[in-house]
């Protein structure tokens, strides 16, 4: 089912300058950005490390480029910060069905492309202890 953590998503107003301060304050280079028009963010992937099941972890930095978007909205309401957790899983879609089936909303009825052309869907946060939590099958390209 679940592998690793994949990413932990982290809601900025301004991307260059919060790069800046990753990049400064741990080291940490961007591996990746993209804008990803459909969910309305700029964003900037940064690499931890590589995984034992081929992939790897980052930081996912977003800014939004519309103030309607979904982290654009969370921004205006809570400011800077952690916005969600990502977990990789070798099949979203699988793992998302089995996950309904236990109850927990899932925000999307096929997954849909994320960062990298990866395969994502959400699981919404309030039956998941107040956590937006991301389900991720790596795109094999990246």
């Amino acid at each position: 089912m679940l592998t690793r953590i994949d990413h932990i998503g982290i809601a900025c107003f301004d991307l260059d300058k919060t790069v800046e301060f990753y990049r400064a304050t741990y080291g940490f280079e961007v591996f990746h950005t993209e804008v990803n028009e459909e969910q309305g963010v700029r964003e900037a992937m940064l690499k931890i490390n590589e995984t034992s099941d081929g992939g790897a972890s980052y930081i996912q930095l977003l800014e939004p480029t519309r103030e309607d978007s979904a982290v654009g909205k969370w921004l205006a309401k809570n400011g800077e910060g952690v916005h969600h957790i990502a977990f990789g899983t070798e099949d979203v879609h699988g793992d998302s069905e089995a996950i309904r089936g236990k109850g927990v909303r899932v925000l999307y009825d096929q997954p849909r492309t994320g960062s990298m052309g990866s395969s994502i869907t959400f699981l919404h946060p309030k039956d998941c202890h107040g956590v937006l939590t991301e389900l991720v099958t790596s795109n094999p390209d990246h």
